[in-house]
């Protein structure tokens, strides 16, 4: 196998930096070049599911990030009059996926990970592109990038820049790109004062909203719902919301009560609908939602990228390996997130009704029968030992 020495990382963000991270822990000289001024992530909070959080003790963060994060206790999905439609058990879910379900802000994640690098590693307001991806098997022909500062070589190019990645388009200009998923998210995290409740996730008519809190006293509540690509409300997005979810139940009305307009964070979800015929070409591997992005409705859009970002690691010398590893994985996950978007953001009132009365039955008649939807997800483990933390290296043989 190719011996990588030197990678650039072309994104900032949670794949990227977590993909420099553990290509940084193999010895290889890691640059990361973010397009942004800083590495301030978009978005609010991110879900870390048992996955997400093996791949992270492969960084030696997976430890740091259970101990800072608020684990996501007993909850489950409701209608909004406030019916539970299921409970979930924290217990169950960690004994049958071998760890907890946990919550953190994204700053939170990207500032340790971004900690586990040189200092000189990442360089911010530094748009690249592909000159040439360069072939694993000619020793005289790296991966070239070109940035306002000149050109870069390397054995290795991590392409971790999103859901419109122009590193995508240059590998794959025949693949149609990101479509619209049908519907758009927003997002705040917020204090709210004498805030007590379960996290939850609510159903209803084409419309969804989840609130959860975290360790540090604030609460991570997000929202979708069914509406034409590139709409803005006439006033602001908090009046949006108190139009949309005002009259659900509490906690919602206290979270929209606490959030000021500059807090709400408005964004169209686009998702690849056809999968890329490979993760790579040449040098260049592409992550995260450069690679296969996917509705949120299953919360593994950034798991998967930290889950790409290790498994590229192992494979740095080849990336042939690297797309044989994913690309099944991540197109399977990705169709299930699709099908959990349609379940979630059903608007048919005859269907919705059939819906919430077969979940209600079927999750008291079987209550495991809501986790079963993660098996063969939140399951996973990293190709490699040794692991930083016991978790998981504990059946793992």
């Amino acid at each position: 196998m190719p011996q990588v020495k030197r990678a650039v990382v072309i994104g900032g963000g949670i794949g990227g930096l977590t993909a420099a991270s553990a290509l940084h822990r193999r010895g290889v000289r890691v640059t990361v070049l973010e397009r942004a001024a800083s590495l301030a992530p978009v978005g609010a909070a991110i879900s870390l599911a048992p996955n997400a959080l093996r791949a992270l003790d492969v960084v030696g963060l997976g430890d740091t990030v259970r101990a800072l994060s608020a684990f996501q206790g007993d909850g489950g999905v409701r209608a909004p009059d406030g019916r539970w439609l299921a409970r979930t058990s924290a217990a169950a879910a960690s004994e049958r996926f071998g760890g907890p379900l946990v919550l953190l802000a994204r700053a939170t994640l990207v500032g340790h990970l971004a900690a586990t690098l040189p200092p000189d590693a990442v360089r911010t307001a530094a748009a690249a592109r592909i000159l040439d991806p360069g072939d694993p098997a000619d020793p005289a022909r790296p991966a070239r990038v070109g940035t306002p500062d000149g050109e870069l070589t390397a054995d290795l190019v991590v392409a971790a820049d999103g859901v419109r990645s122009g590193v995508r388009s240059t590998l794959f200009p025949a693949h149609p790109g990101p479509v619209y998923a049908g519907f758009t998210t927003w997002r705040v995290l917020i204090p709210v004062p004498g805030a007590e409740f379960s996290s939850h996730e609510t159903w209803g008519r084409g419309r969804i909203w989840g609130t959860h809190p975290l360790r540090d006293g604030r609460v991570y509540a997000y929202a979708a719902a069914r509406t034409p690509a590139g709409g803005r409300a006439s006033d602001d997005e908090k009046a949006e919301l108190l139009r949309r979810y005002g009259d659900w139940h509490d906690p919602v009305p206290a979270v929209l009560a606490a959030a000021r307009p500059e807090d709400v964070l408005r964004h169209d979800v686009h998702h690849l609908a056809e999968p890329l015929p490979a993760l790579h070409r040449g040098r260049v591997a592409l992550v995260g939602d450069a690679a296969h992005a996917m509705p949120p409705n299953l919360g593994q859009g950034g798991n998967q990228a930290i889950e790409d970002a290790v498994v590229l690691a192992h494979h740095a010398g080849d990336p042939a390996a690297y797309t044989a590893a994913r690309l099944p994985r991540t197109t399977a996950v990705a169709r299930q997130a699709v099908r959990a978007a349609r379940l979630n953001l059903m608007t048919n009132r005859a269907g919705i009704a059939v819906r919430d009365h077969a979940l209600a039955v079927l999750t008291k008649a079987a209550p495991g029968l809501a986790l079963r939807t993660f098996d063969g997800i939140a399951d996973w483990r990293p190709p490699q030992q040794p692991y930083a933390s016991p978790q998981t290296t504990a059946g793992n043989g």
